[in-house]
Protein backbone atom coordinates (compact mmCIF):
# COMPACT_ATOMS: atom_id res chain seq x y z
CA UNK A 1 0.00 0.00 0.00
CA UNK A 2 1.58 3.17 -1.47
CA UNK A 3 0.48 6.53 -1.09
CA UNK A 4 0.04 9.42 -3.62
CA UNK A 5 1.68 12.69 -2.51
CA UNK A 6 -1.41 15.27 -1.21
CA UNK A 7 -1.44 18.93 -2.87
CA UNK A 8 -0.54 20.06 0.54
CA UNK A 9 2.10 18.06 2.71
CA UNK A 10 0.15 16.12 5.35
CA UNK A 11 2.43 15.43 8.65
CA UNK A 12 1.22 13.53 11.17
CA UNK A 13 3.13 13.70 14.14
CA UNK A 14 3.05 10.60 16.54
CA UNK A 15 3.55 10.82 20.70
CA UNK A 16 2.34 9.02 23.77
CA UNK A 17 -0.28 11.24 25.17
CA UNK A 18 -0.70 15.39 24.90
CA UNK A 19 -0.29 16.00 28.69
CA UNK A 20 1.47 19.28 30.42
CA UNK A 21 5.63 18.31 28.93
CA UNK A 22 8.19 19.73 26.49
CA UNK A 23 7.13 16.81 23.92
CA UNK A 24 3.78 17.89 23.83
CA UNK A 25 4.14 21.78 23.77
CA UNK A 26 7.01 20.68 20.95
CA UNK A 27 4.27 19.00 18.86
CA UNK A 28 1.76 21.95 19.37
CA UNK A 29 4.35 24.20 18.47
CA UNK A 30 4.52 22.61 15.35
CA UNK A 31 1.36 21.97 14.61
CA UNK A 32 1.06 25.65 14.42
CA UNK A 33 3.78 25.98 11.83
CA UNK A 34 2.63 23.42 9.77
CA UNK A 35 -0.79 25.21 9.36
CA UNK A 36 0.93 29.13 8.84
CA UNK A 37 2.98 27.27 6.10
CA UNK A 38 -0.29 26.24 4.26
CA UNK A 39 0.03 22.08 5.13
CA UNK A 40 -2.31 19.93 7.15
CA UNK A 41 -1.14 19.36 10.75
CA UNK A 42 -2.14 15.55 12.27
CA UNK A 43 -1.50 14.80 15.84
CA UNK A 44 -2.13 11.24 16.88
CA UNK A 45 -2.04 10.31 20.22
CA UNK A 46 -3.83 8.78 23.59
CA UNK A 47 -5.39 12.24 24.02
CA UNK A 48 -5.09 14.20 27.25
CA UNK A 49 -5.47 18.09 28.30
CA UNK A 50 -3.90 19.66 25.57
CA UNK A 51 -6.34 18.10 22.89
CA UNK A 52 -7.50 21.60 22.67
CA UNK A 53 -4.54 23.41 22.31
CA UNK A 54 -3.86 20.82 18.79
CA UNK A 55 -7.63 22.34 17.51
CA UNK A 56 -6.43 25.85 18.42
CA UNK A 57 -3.42 25.62 16.75
CA UNK A 58 -5.58 24.39 13.57
CA UNK A 59 -4.25 20.73 13.83
CA UNK A 60 -6.98 17.36 13.85
CA UNK A 61 -6.45 15.31 16.67
CA UNK A 62 -6.38 11.30 16.44
CA UNK A 63 -7.29 9.55 19.45
CA UNK A 64 -5.18 5.62 19.61
CA UNK A 65 -3.90 3.94 22.44
CA UNK A 66 -0.42 5.43 21.73
CA UNK A 67 0.85 5.47 24.95
CA UNK A 68 0.80 1.55 25.45
CA UNK A 69 4.42 -0.08 25.69
CA UNK A 70 2.51 -3.90 25.10
CA UNK A 71 4.01 -5.50 22.19
CA UNK A 72 0.47 -6.44 20.75
CA UNK A 73 -0.64 -3.32 21.49
CA UNK A 74 2.03 -1.73 19.35
CA UNK A 75 1.82 -4.16 16.73
CA UNK A 76 -1.81 -3.11 16.45
CA UNK A 77 -1.55 0.45 16.14
CA UNK A 78 0.72 0.25 13.35
CA UNK A 79 -2.35 -1.11 11.14
CA UNK A 80 -4.51 1.69 12.48
CA UNK A 81 -1.56 4.53 11.48
CA UNK A 82 -1.54 2.67 8.06
CA UNK A 83 -5.14 3.26 7.52
CA UNK A 84 -4.92 6.87 8.88
CA UNK A 85 -1.73 7.42 7.01
CA UNK A 86 -3.36 5.99 3.45
CA UNK A 87 -7.09 7.73 4.25
CA UNK A 88 -5.55 11.05 5.00
CA UNK A 89 -2.73 11.07 2.35
CA UNK A 90 -0.30 11.50 4.59
CA UNK A 91 2.84 12.69 3.49
CA UNK A 92 5.43 12.63 6.35
CA UNK A 93 5.06 11.16 9.70
CA UNK A 94 6.82 12.36 12.53
CA UNK A 95 7.55 10.06 15.77
CA UNK A 96 8.66 11.77 18.80
CA UNK A 97 8.33 9.23 21.58
CA UNK A 98 9.23 5.94 21.32
CA UNK A 99 6.11 3.25 21.61
CA UNK A 100 4.68 5.14 19.28
CA UNK A 101 7.59 5.30 16.82
CA UNK A 102 7.36 2.11 16.68
CA UNK A 103 4.09 2.00 15.66
CA UNK A 104 4.69 4.74 13.25
CA UNK A 105 7.89 3.18 11.80
CA UNK A 106 6.13 -0.68 11.18
CA UNK A 107 3.45 1.69 9.29
CA UNK A 108 5.56 3.46 7.15
CA UNK A 109 7.40 0.59 6.64
CA UNK A 110 3.92 -0.74 4.50
CA UNK A 111 2.74 2.54 2.95
CA UNK A 112 5.84 4.09 1.99
CA UNK A 113 5.34 7.26 3.78
CA UNK A 114 8.52 9.32 4.99
CA UNK A 115 9.25 8.65 8.35
CA UNK A 116 11.33 11.36 10.90
CA UNK A 117 12.73 11.50 14.69
CA UNK A 118 13.08 13.51 16.49
CA UNK A 119 15.50 11.99 19.40
CA UNK A 120 14.01 13.71 22.54
CA UNK A 121 15.90 12.03 25.56
CA UNK A 122 19.14 10.29 26.65
CA UNK A 123 17.08 7.42 27.38
CA UNK A 124 18.33 4.85 29.71
CA UNK A 125 20.07 1.69 28.55
CA UNK A 126 20.40 -0.71 31.46
CA UNK A 127 19.21 -3.49 29.62
CA UNK A 128 20.19 -4.92 25.68
CA UNK A 129 16.01 -4.92 25.27
CA UNK A 130 16.16 -1.13 25.87
CA UNK A 131 18.83 -0.59 23.41
CA UNK A 132 16.78 -2.02 21.22
CA UNK A 133 13.83 -0.47 22.13
CA UNK A 134 15.20 3.09 21.58
CA UNK A 135 16.91 2.40 18.56
CA UNK A 136 13.55 3.06 17.07
CA UNK A 137 14.39 6.91 17.99
CA UNK A 138 17.54 6.01 15.23
CA UNK A 139 15.76 4.93 12.54
CA UNK A 140 14.21 8.10 11.10
CA UNK A 141 15.28 9.20 7.46
CA UNK A 142 16.59 12.25 8.99
CA UNK A 143 17.15 12.36 12.98
CA UNK A 144 16.49 15.49 14.54
CA UNK A 145 18.91 15.90 18.01
CA UNK A 146 17.19 18.81 20.18
CA UNK A 147 21.11 19.51 21.21
CA UNK A 148 24.71 18.35 20.10
CA UNK A 149 24.85 16.60 23.10
CA UNK A 150 22.12 14.33 21.92
CA UNK A 151 23.71 14.26 18.35
CA UNK A 152 26.67 12.89 19.54
CA UNK A 153 24.93 10.24 21.76
CA UNK A 154 22.74 8.72 18.81
CA UNK A 155 25.89 8.27 16.98
CA UNK A 156 27.65 6.47 19.29
CA UNK A 157 24.82 4.21 21.05
CA UNK A 158 23.31 3.68 17.25
CA UNK A 159 26.18 4.25 14.73
CA UNK A 160 23.95 7.15 12.67
CA UNK A 161 25.98 8.59 10.34
CA UNK A 162 26.25 12.49 10.62
CA UNK A 163 24.65 13.45 7.90
CA UNK A 164 21.31 11.64 8.51
CA UNK A 165 21.36 13.87 11.60
CA UNK A 166 20.05 17.88 12.22
CA UNK A 167 20.52 19.63 15.43
CA UNK A 168 17.43 21.53 15.98
CA UNK A 169 17.33 22.80 19.75
CA UNK A 170 14.31 23.70 21.23
CA UNK A 171 12.81 27.40 21.97
CA UNK A 172 11.54 29.83 23.74
CA UNK A 173 8.44 32.40 22.78
CA UNK A 174 9.65 35.52 23.50
CA UNK A 175 6.34 37.04 23.36
CA UNK A 176 5.85 35.33 26.60
CA UNK A 177 8.80 35.34 27.95
CA UNK A 178 9.90 38.77 27.92
CA UNK A 179 10.84 40.69 31.11
CA UNK A 180 9.17 44.03 30.04
CA UNK A 181 5.88 42.25 29.81
CA UNK A 182 5.90 41.00 33.41
CA UNK A 183 3.96 43.18 35.41
CA UNK A 184 4.53 44.18 38.94
CA UNK A 185 1.22 42.57 40.08
CA UNK A 186 2.08 39.46 38.37
CA UNK A 187 4.72 39.31 40.82
CA UNK A 188 3.30 40.50 43.43
CA UNK A 189 0.74 37.69 43.28
CA UNK A 190 3.43 34.82 42.59
CA UNK A 191 5.33 36.67 45.90
CA UNK A 192 1.77 36.76 47.74
CA UNK A 193 1.29 32.95 47.01
CA UNK A 194 4.43 31.56 48.13
CA UNK A 195 4.91 33.76 51.08
CA UNK A 196 8.05 35.10 50.47
CA UNK A 197 9.40 38.09 51.99
CA UNK A 198 9.86 41.58 50.46
CA UNK A 199 13.80 42.11 49.77
CA UNK A 200 14.64 38.15 50.53
CA UNK A 201 17.19 37.12 47.89
CA UNK A 202 15.30 34.28 45.69
CA UNK A 203 17.19 30.98 44.63
CA UNK A 204 14.91 29.24 42.24
CA UNK A 205 14.70 25.50 41.06
CA UNK A 206 12.30 24.82 38.10
CA UNK A 207 11.31 21.27 37.26
CA UNK A 208 9.64 18.32 38.43
CA UNK A 209 10.18 16.69 41.91
CA UNK A 210 12.54 13.69 41.11
CA UNK A 211 15.52 12.80 42.58
CA UNK A 212 17.85 13.47 39.46
CA UNK A 213 16.87 16.95 39.45
CA UNK A 214 18.86 18.02 41.91
CA UNK A 215 16.34 19.44 44.32
CA UNK A 216 18.28 17.07 46.98
CA UNK A 217 21.68 18.92 46.25
CA UNK A 218 20.53 22.60 45.95
CA UNK A 219 19.15 22.09 50.16
CA UNK A 220 21.83 20.51 50.55
CA UNK A 221 23.75 23.86 49.02
CA UNK A 222 21.57 26.37 51.10
CA UNK A 223 22.89 24.71 54.18
CA UNK A 224 26.57 25.32 53.14
CA UNK A 225 25.94 29.05 51.74
CA UNK A 226 27.46 32.19 53.55
CA UNK A 227 24.30 34.20 52.47
CA UNK A 228 21.63 33.10 55.31
CA UNK A 229 18.83 35.07 53.76
CA UNK A 230 18.31 33.57 50.96
CA UNK A 231 15.35 31.33 50.15
CA UNK A 232 15.21 28.92 47.80
CA UNK A 233 11.76 28.00 45.87
CA UNK A 234 11.16 24.59 43.96
CA UNK A 235 8.78 25.13 41.72
CA UNK A 236 6.92 22.12 40.04
CA UNK A 237 4.69 19.12 40.07
CA UNK A 238 5.75 16.04 42.28
CA UNK A 239 3.83 13.82 39.61
CA UNK A 240 2.34 11.61 43.11
CA UNK A 241 5.85 11.36 44.35
CA UNK A 242 4.59 12.80 47.90
CA UNK A 243 7.42 10.15 49.94
CA UNK A 244 10.37 12.41 47.79
CA UNK A 245 8.75 15.03 49.39
CA UNK A 246 8.82 14.26 52.56
CA UNK A 247 12.09 13.19 52.34
CA UNK A 248 13.13 17.09 51.16
CA UNK A 249 11.66 17.90 53.78
CA UNK A 250 12.64 16.08 56.12
CA UNK A 251 16.39 17.06 54.54
CA UNK A 252 15.62 20.65 54.88
CA UNK A 253 14.92 20.42 58.92
CA UNK A 254 17.85 18.14 59.35
CA UNK A 255 20.15 20.59 57.52
CA UNK A 256 18.29 23.91 59.31
CA UNK A 257 17.04 25.46 56.06
CA UNK A 258 13.29 24.49 56.38
CA UNK A 259 12.28 28.51 57.32
CA UNK A 260 14.28 29.35 53.66
CA UNK A 261 12.58 26.59 51.69
CA UNK A 262 9.50 26.39 49.83
CA UNK A 263 8.02 23.39 47.77
CA UNK A 264 5.31 25.30 45.84
CA UNK A 265 4.27 22.90 43.30
CA UNK A 266 3.13 23.73 39.56
CA UNK A 267 3.23 27.52 38.85
CA UNK A 268 0.75 29.00 36.51
CA UNK A 269 2.88 32.16 35.52
CA UNK A 270 6.54 30.66 34.98
CA UNK A 271 7.34 33.95 33.63
CA UNK A 272 6.55 35.97 36.78
CA UNK A 273 7.86 33.31 38.88
CA UNK A 274 11.61 33.24 36.65
CA UNK A 275 11.28 37.42 36.84
CA UNK A 276 10.91 37.33 40.61
CA UNK A 277 14.14 35.02 41.34
CA UNK A 278 17.09 36.35 41.60
CA UNK A 279 19.28 32.82 40.52
CA UNK A 280 17.59 30.09 38.70
CA UNK A 281 19.01 26.85 39.09
CA UNK A 282 19.23 24.06 37.03
CA UNK A 283 21.39 21.13 39.64
CA UNK A 284 20.07 17.90 37.90
CA UNK A 285 22.50 14.72 38.32
CA UNK A 286 21.97 13.49 35.33
CA UNK A 287 22.74 14.93 32.35
CA UNK A 288 19.67 17.28 30.48
CA UNK A 289 18.99 16.29 26.90
CA UNK A 290 18.55 19.95 26.32
CA UNK A 291 17.17 21.79 29.36
CA UNK A 292 14.21 24.07 28.34
CA UNK A 293 13.94 25.98 31.98
CA UNK A 294 17.47 27.20 31.25
CA UNK A 295 16.67 29.21 28.31
CA UNK A 296 13.53 30.16 29.70
CA UNK A 297 15.03 31.58 32.57
CA UNK A 298 17.97 33.16 30.43
CA UNK A 299 15.04 34.83 28.29
CA UNK A 300 13.79 36.42 31.21
CA UNK A 301 17.32 37.86 31.81
CA UNK A 302 17.81 35.90 35.06
CA UNK A 303 21.38 34.90 36.35
CA UNK A 304 21.75 30.91 36.07
CA UNK A 305 23.68 28.31 37.51
CA UNK A 306 23.87 24.91 35.59
CA UNK A 307 25.04 21.40 36.14
CA UNK A 308 27.98 20.91 33.94
CA UNK A 309 26.76 18.71 31.14
CA UNK A 310 24.33 17.83 28.91
CA UNK A 311 22.52 20.45 27.18
CA UNK A 312 23.54 23.10 29.81
CA UNK A 313 27.24 22.87 28.38
CA UNK A 314 25.57 24.56 25.12
CA UNK A 315 23.01 27.14 26.30
CA UNK A 316 25.05 28.59 29.66
CA UNK A 317 28.54 30.31 28.59
CA UNK A 318 29.87 30.12 31.79
CA UNK A 319 31.14 33.55 33.14
CA UNK A 320 29.33 35.35 30.32
CA UNK A 321 25.55 34.06 30.49
CA UNK A 322 25.86 32.10 33.76
CA UNK A 323 27.45 29.65 35.21
CA UNK A 324 28.07 25.69 35.14
CA UNK A 325 29.00 23.52 38.32
CA UNK A 326 30.27 20.05 38.74
CA UNK A 327 26.69 17.84 39.28
CA UNK A 328 25.83 17.04 42.26
CA UNK A 329 28.85 18.99 44.16
CA UNK A 330 26.80 21.03 46.73
CA UNK A 331 29.76 22.95 47.87
CA UNK A 332 30.60 24.29 44.44
CA UNK A 333 26.90 25.18 44.00
CA UNK A 334 26.75 26.77 47.41
CA UNK A 335 30.22 28.77 45.98
CA UNK A 336 28.48 30.23 43.07
CA UNK A 337 25.11 31.14 44.67
CA UNK A 338 27.19 33.05 47.01
CA UNK A 339 28.92 34.86 44.60
CA UNK A 340 26.28 35.42 42.29
CA UNK A 341 24.07 36.65 45.18
CA UNK A 342 27.42 39.27 46.31
CA UNK A 343 27.58 40.93 42.34
CA UNK A 344 26.18 44.20 42.29
CA UNK A 345 22.88 45.09 40.17
CA UNK A 346 24.91 46.76 37.58
CA UNK A 347 26.96 43.31 36.91
CA UNK A 348 23.94 41.18 37.11
CA UNK A 349 22.32 42.97 33.84
CA UNK A 350 25.17 42.35 32.22
CA UNK A 351 24.98 38.78 32.49
CA UNK A 352 20.84 39.20 32.38
CA UNK A 353 21.51 40.71 29.15
CA UNK A 354 23.80 38.78 27.57
CA UNK A 355 21.90 35.76 28.34
CA UNK A 356 18.80 36.57 26.79
CA UNK A 357 20.90 37.65 24.02
CA UNK A 358 21.80 34.51 23.54
CA UNK A 359 18.78 32.69 23.38
CA UNK A 360 17.23 35.54 20.90
CA UNK A 361 19.96 34.49 18.67
CA UNK A 362 19.86 31.04 19.01
CA UNK A 363 17.03 29.40 21.18
CA UNK A 364 13.41 30.80 19.83
CA UNK A 365 10.46 28.48 19.20
CA UNK A 366 10.31 30.40 15.71
CA UNK A 367 14.06 29.02 15.00
CA UNK A 368 12.85 25.81 15.85
CA UNK A 369 10.02 25.80 13.28
CA UNK A 370 11.67 26.86 10.50
CA UNK A 371 14.61 24.76 10.79
CA UNK A 372 11.84 21.45 11.22
CA UNK A 373 9.71 23.04 8.26
CA UNK A 374 12.70 22.44 6.21
CA UNK A 375 13.75 19.37 7.37
CA UNK A 376 9.90 18.34 6.09
CA UNK A 377 11.06 20.38 2.61
CA UNK A 378 14.38 18.11 2.75
CA UNK A 379 12.15 14.48 3.02
CA UNK A 380 10.17 15.46 0.72
CA UNK A 381 12.72 16.97 -2.26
Amino acid sequence: MTVSPPAKPVVLQVLPALGGGGVERGTIEMTQAIVRAGGVALVASAGGMHTHSVERAGGRNIILPLDSKNPRRIYANAGKLAEVIAAERVSIVHARSRAPAWSAWLACQRTGARFLTTYHGAYNENAWFKRHYNAVMAKGEIVIAISHFIADLIMARHGVAPERIRVIHRGVDPAIFDPMLVTPGRLINVSKSWRLDDGQPIIMLPGRISRWKGQSVLIEALALMRNREACAVLVGDDQGRRRLVRELSEQAERLGVSRRLRLVGHCDDMPAALRLADVVVNASTDPEAFGRVVIEAQSMGAMVIASDHGGAVETVEHDVTGWRVTPGDAQQLADALDYALALPVSEREIIGTAARGSVMANYTTAAMQEKTLSVYSELLG
